[in-house]
């Protein structure tokens, strides 16, 4: 598997929903530099078990592919309806959106290490998990007006 494979696999598995094909290019002893999901194959495994649970009609979009040297990174946009239980949290049936910016370390052709970056305060707000957040100067607050 290239580099640049790696992004285009993680986005066939999250189209084809099936957290099994972690096993096509997750390394098994894979390090997760995300608090959501612990590191190792199984650990990712289980996590994408979990949100397919939630989300089940998940569509991602690859939205740009960049390698250089050992990493690859993808920009990505996925959309969804919150539909089962994910981190404790009851479905909302609220549909969301989100964005990624994920690099992998790739050795061999299997990603052994990864790092990213989510709109997530912008996405737990969506489903309605979070208070909104006001920036100062907004339109909200009163300000500019």
């Amino acid at each position: 598997m290239t580099h640049q494979t790696v992004a285009h696999a993680f986005a066939a598995l999250m189209n084809s929903h099936d957290p099994d094909a972690v096993d096509g290019f997750v390394a098994e002893d894979y390090i997760n530099h995300n608090p959501y999901v612990e590191d190792g194959r199984e650990a990712n495994r289980a996590f994408w078990t979990r949100w397919f649970a939630a989300f089940p009609d998940t569509r991602v979009t690859l939205e740009d592919v960049l390698v250089s040297g050992d990493r690859v990174a993808g920009r990505f946009t996925y959309r969804a309806t919150h539909l089962g239980s994910l981190l404790g949290e009851q479905p909302t049936g609220r549909e969301v959106e989100m964005r990624s910016l994920d690099i992998w370390r790739v050795a061999d052709g299997m990603a052994v290490e990864h790092w990213d970056e989510l709109n997530t305060i912008e996405f737990f707000g969506r489903l309605g998990l979070l208070p909104p957040v006001e920036m100062p100067g907004s339109q909200a607050d009163g300000a500019g007006r």
